[in-house]
């Protein structure tokens, strides 16, 4: 059996793993599923943000090293990840005007070579699964608005977050604009949003099921992870 590595963006994210993940693929083969934001994580005020790709390479590279019944993910938001410079993610400047899911596979697949690359021609590929949440850890959240409402304690924002909704093909495709991204579409509702409460009390009250059912490359990461360990 083997363990899971994910290497999260920040609070919320480590939460859902937390709290819906692990006992889910736990359930399907994992010897244990737990999450690390990436970075410091010993500086806890800076949790948080995306940090510059080859620090996170570093810590992946790192733990798949120590840890050979490792696999390793990823849980990072499309939105906001460095395109230019140094800190730049592998295929993020390129990965832009396409469809969502053409999008994350670009950028994905270019954090696999980009990884592999560094660790060697030896390395087992299977070990390393990146995904990049489209467009927003946010947008997942638009799986099911009345969930959505009730989650935060505004289940009258429903008929607001459904309009939002309908005008993609999933929720996954709401887009990155800095003007409408899914968190600033819903701080536009909920002044004051916080992610790390809010977020989270959302993601529970909508469940896994339901978001596999409305995001299919959010599915199709978990089934990829799932067969694994079958």
């Amino acid at each position: 059996m083997a363990r899971l590595l994910i290497h999260v963006e920040g609070q919320t994210e480590e939460t859902f793993v937390n709290e819906v993940l692990r006992v889910h693929l736990e359930s399907k083969g994992y010897e244990s599923v737990s999450a690390r934001i990436m970075g410091n994580a010993r500086l806890r005020r800076r949790r948080g943000g995306v940090r510059a790709w080859p620090t996170v390479r570093k810590d992946i590279i790192n733990h798949l090293r120590e840890d050979e019944g490792c696999v390793a993910t990823t849980i990072v938001d499309y939105y906001g990840l460095p395109q230019k410079g140094a800190d730049a993610w592998p295929g993020r400047a390129n990965a832009s005007g396409s469809t969502a899911s053409r999008k994350a596979s670009r950028v994905e697949d270019a954090l696999l070579q980009d990884l592999a690359g560094h660790i060697g021609a030896k390395f087992d590929r299977n070990r390393f699964v990146p995904f990049v949440v489209m467009h927003e850890f946010e947008g997942l959240l638009f799986s099911d608005c009345a969930a959505f409402g009730n989650g935060i304690g505004q289940p009258d924002l429903e008929p607001d977050f459904r309009r939002i909704r309908e005008k993609f093909k999933t929720p996954e495709d709401i887009n990155d604009s800095p003007d409408k991204h899914p968190s600033k579409r819903v701080e536009d509702l909920v002044p004051g949003y916080e992610k790390p409460l809010l977020g989270t009390l959302a993601v529970l009250e909508i469940g896994l099921r339901r978001i596999r059912d409305e995001c299919p490359h959010f599915n199709r990461w978990l089934e990829r992870l799932e067969s694994l360990v079958r």
